[in-house]
């Protein structure tokens, strides 16, 4: 792979296995591009775009439905307590999550709980979370929001859903090759 100068920008070179249809791959690390898949190189630069993308997205649409100041984990876990109706238990929150950190889920409930939107119950030993009638209300405006500035744009195309849904079969593919291969680094 052909190498800039000391202190050059990490652009990726255009020919060879990182050539994209434009003449250069585009990455975010170029020094991690691999002969073998540098099209990995090219999804992680995605993914780390989409992500930050994604989780402002998430922050300001609750913002909009009314509760400011939260971060994205807050957002994520306050639509997870509310999910299916049903009590969580933190574990099992940061298992759904895959947040291997609780106590950034516990963060998260314990600030959701002060601000009224979550709640906790306790039965023997067991604590489990679940929305408020405020929480719920602040969900559903979330939903309207989203339906109106999100969904709205993808009604005008059944390609692009069927392609969301085969993105969202091979990310669940990927997460865990990553969680394998995290598993494997930890190993060393």
């Amino acid at each position: 792979m052909a190498r800039g100068k000391p202190g050059s920008s990490a652009a990726t070179p255009t020919t060879g296995p990182t050539q994209g249809a434009v003449g250069q791959r585009i990455v975010s690390s170029a020094h991690l591009v691999s002969p073998h898949s540098a099209e990995m190189s090219e999804f992680e630069f995605g993914l780390i775009v989409a992500g930050n993308a994604f989780y402002r997205w998430i922050v300001h649409c609750m913002s909009a439905a009314g509760l400011k100041d939260l971060t994205a984990l807050d957002v994520l876990v306050l639509h997870h307590v509310t999910h299916r109706a049903r009590d969580k238990r933190l574990a099992d929150i940061a298992f759904i999550m895959n947040v291997e950190d609780t106590h950034l889920i516990n963060y998260s409930l314990k600030k959701l709980q002060g601000l009224g939107v979550v709640v906790s119950s306790k039965n023997g030993k067991e604590v489990t979370y679940g929305p408020t009638e405020e929480g719920k209300a602040f969900v559903t405006r979330y939903r309207e929001i989203r339906e109106g500035c999100l969904i709205n744009a993808l009604k005008a195309d059944d390609a692009l859903n069927h392609d969301i849904g085969e993105l969202a079969r091979l990310l669940r593919v990927l997460s865990g090759i990553y969680d394998q291969a995290a598993r494997s680094a930890a190993s060393l």
